[in-house]
């Protein structure tokens, strides 16, 4: 996932991604604490997707504060 497919989307639909990439992490961590993790780095992808998406929410909601 990069910043351009992120900025094309709405804060609803960011919203949606954030929910689900952080059950994602969630379970990735899961996994990491039992044994099971077969792609250690998928972790670290996870989180920084967690990060982009918030940064482009934050980018939007600071344009609509501007633009109001």
């Amino acid at each position: 996932m990069n910043a351009k497919e992120l900025h094309d989307k709405t804060p609803d639909q960011l919203r949606d991604e954030l929910v689900s990439l952080k059950k994602e992490a969630f379970n990735l961590r899961f996994q990491q604490a039992t044994g099971q993790l077969e792609n250690p780095s998928r972790l670290r992808s996870v989180k920084r997707d967690v990060a982009r998406v918030h940064t482009v929410l934050n980018q939007k909601a600071a344009a609509a504060a501007v633009t109001e």
